[in-house]
């Protein structure tokens, strides 16, 4: 009866760990991509006839202030995990455009050419976005 009620509580605490774990997992990808879609609201996405940070920062029209919120708003993508497609090329994409911007914040002269190269939507999007 004590062998019963033994490997009944360790099959019970099992379940338990693998729903802990399944819902840590699930919080941490729903705060990726929530990380993610704010990045792309705040800087990649504008009201109806005003330009998105992006477009600015491409035309060399960025004030100083938000080149600095850019830098760091795309450290944290490059710090997360793409929520479809390959890790290796998310990172490679995104410390692409982290680089450009932060050249462009420094005012390196060729900043605003590698940012306007690197920050191609379609290529990233068709490769990570979820569908």
């Amino acid at each position: 009866m004590k062998e019963y009620r033994t490997r009944h509580f360790a099959i019970g605490l099992a379940m338990l760990i693998a729903v802990a774990l399944f819902s840590t997992s699930r919080l941490y990808a729903d705060a990726n991509e929530d990380a993610i879609k704010e990045v792309m609201k705040v800087y990649h996405k504008a009201p109806k006839g005003v330009d998105p940070v992006c477009k600015r920062a491409a035309d060399g029209k960025a004030t100083p202030d938000e080149l600095k919120k850019l830098v760091a708003a795309y450290k944290t993508l490059a710090h997360t995990t793409p929520p479809r497609g390959d890790e290796a090329g998310w990172k490679q994409k995104t410390s692409k455009l982290l680089s450009a911007a932060e050249e462009m914040e420094k005012g390196k002269p060729d900043g605003v050419a590698k940012y306007k190269e690197a920050v191609n939507c379609k290529a990233c999007h068709s490769a990570h976005k979820p569908e």
